[in-house]
């Protein structure tokens, strides 16, 4: 069967790295780029840098990712479905739950592949993690936590940290919970003199009962990725930056201290820090969308599943509006 003939569009930070996985990955031709600002960190390689998505479409392609800013994601992506084309487009999945629904009753329609780039859930550790969390590894889960901070990435300027980076933890917490947000409360500030927040505090809680917390900015000097689920057995950590995953147990201590003894908490008991193969995800990911599109099996964030995350992130900012004011003293 002859290679998918893949198009990008958008070569900036993250098309950059969208090029090299497609050039590298079997089955997948990269035959087709474009960007109208140009290719400023040579991904094009030998290709020509088209100007737009009409012509991508006009060079014959089967698949295309779309990594161009968040405003763009919806003309975009809907001209590819109109052409008939399946899709991978970064996150979020739009600027707007409207444009989301746009989008995927578009791909719907059409009956093709639309795929949303949540590159977290193809992250080792998270993989893993999942896995272990279905087996009944850390028993009842009862919070996830995510920390997401570190400093301001010159690729962003169309959406502020909710959309941007707090999507990440939405999506994975629902993915790892299997279960979704059913309310949230936040805090946002804009200390940087842009236009959008640059800082978020999220409480939530899942349909499950899972209580959630996400502390996620783009003011910290130093670069964090963490994710902690405890449950009933103990607590993962997960460090999406090295992909590790390490497992802290609950001890037991006996007492016969009958008052201390009704009190049901737990001890510090045996940690483990997990071997895990450690591929890149977001090959993992261009795997999972091309497998998608030849009909072998379907690992990949649905638009229907971007769209969701990209509601509650939309939830997130109207909680931060309506709880912004002062208590009275």
């Amino acid at each position: 069967m002859a290679n998918l003939r893949a198009g990008l569009i958008g070569l900036g930070m993250m098309g950059r790295h969208h090029a090299r996985v497609l050039r590298e990955l079997p089955g997948v031709d990269l035959v087709a780029v474009a960007d109208a600002d140009g290719d400023p960190h040579g991904a094009a390689g030998p290709l020509p840098v088209l100007h737009g998505v009409e012509e991508l479409i006009a060079a014959g392609i089967d698949v295309a990712v779309c990594a161009v800013p968040t405003a763009m994601h919806e003309p975009i992506g809907l001209a590819l479905a109109d052409a008939g084309v399946h899709t991978l487009v970064e996150k979020p999945v739009a600027h707007s739950v409207v444009a989301g629904e746009r989008l995927v009753e578009a791909f719907a329609r059409r009956g093709l592949v639309g795929a949303v780039g949540h590159i977290e859930r193809y992250n080792p550790a998270l993989q893993a993690l999942r896995t272990r969390i279905a087996d009944g590894q850390v028993g009842e889960v009862f919070q996830i936590a995510t920390r997401r901070q570190g400093p301001f990435p010159a690729r962003i300027a169309d959406v502020g940290v909710v959309k941007d980076l707090a999507t990440h933890d939405i999506d994975l917490t629902s993915w790892l919970a299997q279960s979704r947000y059913v309310a949230v409360t936040a805090q946002t500030t804009t200390r940087s003199g842009r236009p959008h927040e640059d800082m978020v505090a999220v409480t939530g809680r899942l349909e499950n009962g899972t209580i959630t917390n996400h502390l996620v900015n783009w003011l910290s000097p130093m670069k964090e990725r963490v994710t902690i689920v405890t449950g009933s057995k103990g607590a993962f950590v997960a460090d999406t930056l090295t992909a590790d995953l390490t497992f802290h147990g609950n001890g037991v201590i006996d007492t016969e201290w009958d008052s201390v003894a009704n009190f049901r908490g737990v001890s510090e008991g045996d940690v483990t820090r997990f071997a895990i193969p450690k591929p890149e995800p977001l090959r993992v990911e261009h795997e999972a969308f091309r497998d998608a599109v030849l009909g072998l099996r379907d690992h990949t964030v649905s638009l229907a599943e971007g769209l969701e995350t990209l509601r509650t992130a939309e939830w997130v900012l109207g909680s931060a509006e309506r709880t912004g004011a002062d208590l009275p003293v």
